[in-house]
Order: structure tokens, then sequence, then C-alpha cells
């Protein structure tokens, strides 16, 4: 594969390590306690405590800093070399010299690399696979790294129809302009996104509270999310059902299902693999 660092010069990936340097900023204790929180409704029941997590694109480390201190044994790993740079940078500020939290640079999309880890009982990948180009690959990947009776944790973006493809033509053309000139594409989406929020904020008498109260989905900035989402290329979405399919064909059973209404946004999905399977690549 080639390097996350030469498809950003070029164009045809988003910077996202870039991005979540920028979070680290604003990271604190309040957002790590969410995050811990959030994950932790995820997992149910037996919870983490003992387990060992996958953190598939581990982007600013957040939920492998949160998983870890749940109690997990954790291997994160990302494509970008600046995520894996910002996780090893949480991993130093909270947990230093935590020998239980392995980070490392990877790929979902290189076999070899995936086979070298094993399997985990709890596989987690947060709005990730939907940015690697070749989405049904990598989701097909994680099946091996799932071991009998864990669980598999993933959001995938919504099909939306003509808005996704919009969307796409939105983050290819953000992704191919000079730096100079990305702000022409981030103010409208900015004001497409949040416009009508603040619309209520303001007739509610409580001016900009969303903005001022957000935490988002994994734990950024309002501002952050909005730079992320709109830049947020390769992209692909699907529709709940068939995600669903995908991994019942594989075997897996569907524990948990969080949609976005149809909307923009994300689907949250929690899987089982049986006990009974047969592991293979």
């Amino acid at each position: 594969m080639r390097p996350a660092n030469a498809e950003i010069r070029e164009g045809t990936r988003f910077a996202f390590g870039k991005n979540w340097s920028r979070f680290l900023s604003v990271l604190d204790e309040e957002r790590i306690c969410e995050a811990e929180r959030s994950l932790a409704q995820m997992v149910g029941a037996p919870g983490l405590k003992g387990g060992n997590f996958l953190d598939v694109g581990c982007g600013s480390g957040l939920f492998s800093l949160a998983a870890r201190r749940l109690g997990a044994r954790v291997h994160s790993f990302d494509y970008d070399p600046q995520s894996v740079a910002c996780a090893c940078e949480l991993r130093r500020r909270f947990l230093f010299d935590d020998a239980a939290w392995k980070i490392e640079e990877g790929s979902v999309l290189v076999p070899d690399y995936l086979k070298s880890l094993g399997t985990f009982d709890i596989v987690y990948s947060w709005g990730v696979l939907h940015h690697t180009g070749a989405m049904w690959k990598a989701l097909g990947n994680v099946v091996p790294l799932v071991a009998e009776g864990g669980r598999l944790l993933i959001a995938i973006y919504n099909d939306q129809g003509r808005a996704s493809r919009i969307w796409l033509r939105i983050k290819r053309c953000y992704n191919a302009l000079p730096r100079g000139m990305k702000i022409f594409v981030l103010w409208p989406c900015l004001i497409r996104l949040w416009g009508p929020t603040t619309l209520k904020d303001f007739l509610r008498l409580k001016p900009f509270y969303t903005w001022r109260n957000y935490r988002g989905l994994r734990g950024m900035s309002p501002w952050r999310d909005v730079v992320d989402w709109v830049g947020g290329y390769p992209f692909e979405v699907a529709k709940p059902e068939e995600i669903f399919d995908f991994f019942r064909v594989h075997g897996f059973t569907l524990t948990k299902l969080k949609t976005c209404g149809g909307g923009l946004g994300c689907n949250e999905f929690g899987f089982v693999k049986p006990k009974d399977m047969e592991r293979s690549f």
C-alpha cells in the first residue's frame, strides 16, 4: 500500500491525524470520562476488565485510552502516522510506559499484517472503515480478528442516497483544493450543518448553547468535527440492512443497533461472533 502521507499530499486522502493532533489541545478529564461511559454502555456486560481490545483505526487514541482505563489490554493501530503519534501522546500523558497498551502503524486492508495480530475479545472500529477507500473489503477483513464469542463494535456512515453523493463531491473538492482555499468550502458547510441548530438555540433564548456544550461522536470540539466531516475522504456509506446482512452471512449475531434515523451521521452496530465459528482468512 502507498503511505498515507503521499495520498494526503495528492489530495486523495484527508489528514485525519493532523485534525486529531489539534483535538488533543482541548482533551480533558471530562471528555475522557464521557468516552469511558459511552464505551462501557456500548460494550455492555460483562464489560472490558481483563479482556483484550483491538482499536482498528484508533485516531486520537481516546477510546483506546478509555478501554485501557476500563481494564482491557489494548492494541491500537492506524494507517495515518499522525494518528499513531496522537495515540502515543495520550499514552504518554495518562498511562506512561503502560505495557498493556500497544500502539503501532498498520492498515486494515493488509491481510498479512492483520494475521499477525491474532484475535480479540472486542474489536472496535468507530467511524473508520468507511474512510479506507475499500469499505467492504475492510469490513470483511475485521471478521477473523474477532475471537469466538467475542464482539465487534462498528459505526458506519448512513447511506442518504442523493445527499451522500453530494457530500462525496464536496469532500473530493475540499481535499483537492490548496490549503488557503479550503476555508471557502468549510464555511458554507459550517452554516449548513450548524445553522438550524444555532437558530433554534436563539429562539429558545439560549444563544450558542449546543455549540458550547457539544462533545460530538468521539469527544471532538464542534469545529474539529466540522473539519473532520467535510474533509473526511475517502468516503463510503451503507444502509443499516446492508451491514446487518453482511455480518449475518459471516455468522455474526446483531446485539445492538442505533441508527441516525435515516439522516446525516453514523449507524452504530454491535455484533457477537458465535463460539462455534471456524476462524479463517
